[in-house]
């Protein structure tokens, strides 16, 4: 059968490859510890599988319009308004399949063939292919020198041409945990603005932040800076809802009503059920948020001064629940994919390639798992790496 070349060219999900790989050794009775998948370890909070039963009890499961139901819609829009500190209407909110949707979304809607979007790395997996899959270029911007995370908002600048249509960030970002500070988004709405381009803002991860300032969206800076914003978000990281498959795209109404039509041809309503869910935990704002939060810190105190311990420097992350040590000392040149490769194979230890990221000489580490696996975890990294010294 012949495919086309759209499907031939697109690279399986680095992450999702991975987990697979685990998940394959797992099965066959191998103690497998999974740190590959960005996936939290909690139920989705009680709210929302009460609110789930019910609307399945109810019978009323129905095709919603392809935006979302206007009661989701508006539960969306008045959360965005509390926490954005800015006025959002349910019409400038599209409900979508999951974070990942909205992001394909809002690309497809924004760019095309002969455009560019620019994407400072490390960036998440799926980033470069879904600008590519738009028929875009994805044009990646390497991260200040000194610790591989922080954002070089010159080099950003520097990128720019008359093609560049969007600039797609994340913060807390996937996969440094680094957030983006209010100074570094200020410059590049800054840049946004001066070159009218829009900005996408993954903000997945934004209830994930331990310390000291919080995410900031863009949206919030100034009513011109929300115009050019696309705000990206979803309920799979801070509600633990992953398998439920609903998120959001939030910005200008002609671009929420362009993803509408696009997904009201390629994908027709969100799930019914899922946005029940969701709509029901943005609106009560689930106790056991806060204590996943803290518990996601403690693991990365656990996981950071485990790495430092060893030997491989790792930023602090700040927010999201994963660590991105730099391993050049254990690599050389040759990129991190071999070494994760046999870290599965020798000590079935399953993490991320930085390659997958667009930085060689990191690996990514989810500790999406409880304490206890991630210090086994640190047992047999450490284990790995004295075998090399």
């Amino acid at each position: 059968m012949h495919l086309s070349r759209l499907v031939s060219g697109i690279e399986l999900s680095v992450t999702l490859a991975l987990d697979a790989k685990a998940k394959a050794r797992a099965a066959v009775g191998r103690d497998v510890i999974n740190m590959a998948v960005g996936e939290p370890d909690f139920p989705a909070p009680a709210c929302v599988r009460d609110a789930a039963r019910e609307r399945i009890a109810s019978g009323d499961v129905k095709y919603t319009p392809a935006a979302g139901a206007p009661w989701a819609r508006s539960a969306i829009a008045e959360h965005l308004t509390a926490t954005r500190g800015v006025s959002y209407a349910p019409e400038e909110v599209a409900i979508c399949h999951s974070a990942k949707h909205a992001l394909s979304g809002a690309i497809a809607a924004l760019a095309g063939p002969g455009d560019e979007v620019l994407c400072p790395l490390p960036a998440w997996v799926s980033y470069v292919e879904l600008i590519k899959i738009a028929g875009a270029a994805p044009i990646c911007v390497p991260p200040a020198a000194d610790d591989g995370v922080r954002p070089d908002l010159d080099a950003i600048r520097a990128a720019i041409t008359p093609r560049t249509r969007a600039i797609l960030f994340n913060s807390p970002c996937n996969p440094s945990g680094y957030v983006w500070t209010r100074d570094e988004t200020e410059a590049l709405a800054e840049i946004a603005l001066e070159h009218d381009v829009a900005l996408i803002s993954d903000e997945i991860y934004r209830r994930l932040v331990f310390e000291g300032e919080p995410a900031i969206s863009p949206a919030s800076l100034s009513p011109e800076v929300r115009a050019h914003t696309a705000i990206v978000e979803g309920a799979s990281k801070s509600f633990a809802m992953t398998g439920y498959r609903i998120g959001y795209l939030a910005g200008p109404k002609d671009l929420v009503d362009a993803v509408t039509r696009l997904h009201s041809q390629t994908t027709g309503a969100p799930n019914t059920v899922s946005q029940a869910g969701y709509a029901a935990a943005l609106r009560s704002e689930p106790p056991e948020v806060p204590k996943m939060v803290a518990e996601f810190a403690a693991r990365r105190d656990l996981i950071v001064a485990g790495l430092e311990r060893i030997g491989l420097p790792t930023p602090r992350p700040r927010g999201a629940f994963y660590a991105f040590p730099d391993v050049r000392a254990l690599c050389g040149s040759r990129g991190s994919i071999a070494l994760c490769e046999e870290l599965l194979t020798e000590h079935d230890l399953a993490i991320v390639p930085g390659e997958a990221f667009g930085l060689a000489h990191h690996v990514r580490l989810s500790y999406a798992l409880s304490r206890e696996r991630i210090a086994e975890a640190l047992e047999r990294l450490e284990a790995f790496v004295e075998a090399r010294r």
